[in-house]
């Protein structure tokens, strides 16, 4: 059973993927997909509601909208040059600790919305990543039992500006908070039906051109490393969401870089989570 939202922005239901392709609409289902969910040992009680009254929940049409997986965490931190071939391709130095930045919880969106471009943009990139989200507290969790405090994993696309995160000084969470950067989902998959996050194939496409491909097992610090690491120096919560960084294949490592423009196609997926599918617009389309 896989999780997702439904409805237009702001007004998201919950609902479930059965494993035989069904969709059901739980908005009966006494709480929505967000942090008191995870923190009140929700995935339990969606599935006695879905075992209880799978025969009688609505279908969820299908043309209806995809909303972010996760009702707004209260937050989102991304790990940065954590796969070995995007650090060789920025020429980035493979980092010794995990290097730890914040991205707005204001710039969540569902996984198939418009990519705004920000106003006056001219270097916005893409970065495919596996996201993973917490299901109880963690504080001072040792490596081995870090995995017991993950509640399971989404597909998130890490834009980023590249001139506000890298040539505008400060750190990089400036360029990575625009509204729409942070596409989620279009499933949460509890970590039951995850066996390997280190074994994940994941790609991006640009208008239908491969520009990511790779596999988690390319990171330099797995999931249980980085949910140790953060738990040592902050508290994480329930439904908290870490992204875990992207592979080669950035714009900013192609000679000369490429960045989107508006127009643009952009595809994603990570295995066994889904795909997404963002249409570029310019800033002005958008209001």
């Amino acid at each position: 059973m896989q999780l997702f939202r439904f409805g237009s922005p702001g007004r998201e239901r919950p609902a479930v993927q059965m494993p035989d392709g069904r969709r059901l609409d739980c908005s009966s289902f006494p709480s929505d997909f967000g942090p008191e969910f995870f923190a009140t040992n929700g995935l339990e009680r969606l599935h006695t509601f879905v075992r209880s009254h799978a025969d009688t929940l609505p279908a969820v049409p299908a043309d209806v909208r995809y909303g972010p997986c996760i009702g707004r965490p209260h937050k989102l931190f991304c790990i940065g040059l954590n796969y070995r071939d995007h650090a060789r391709e920025t020429g980035a130095t493979l980092p010794a600790e995990p290097v730890v930045f914040a991205k707005a919880t204001s710039a969540i969106c569902g996984p198939n919305d418009d990519l705004m471009l920000p106003r006056g943009s001219e270097k916005t990139d893409w970065e495919v990543e596996l996201l993973v989200v917490i299901g109880k507290t963690a504080r001072y969790v040792e490596r081995a039992a870090a995995m017991d405090h993950v509640a399971g994993y989404a597909l998130h696309n890490d834009y980023s500006e590249r001139h506000w995160q890298l040539e505008r000084g400060g750190q990089w969470v400036k360029g990575k908070s625009f509204d729409t950067f942070a596409p989620i989902g279009p499933f949460f998959v509890p970590k039951e039906q995850i066996p390997d996050p280190q074994n994940l194939d994941l790609w991006l496409t640009v208008n239908g051109k491969q520009r990511q491909k790779s596999n988690t097992r390319e990171m330099v610090f797995g999931v249980a490393d980085i949910v140790s690491y953060l738990s040592h120096c902050l508290t994480l919560e329930p439904g908290d969401c870490i992204t875990t960084g992207t592979p080669a294949g950035v714009g900013l490592g192609c000679n000369p870089p490429e960045y989107l423009k508006a127009g643009d196609l952009v595809e994603l997926s990570v295995q066994g989570l889904g795909t997404q599918r963002q249409r570029v617009v310019p800033y002005a389309e958008s209001r």
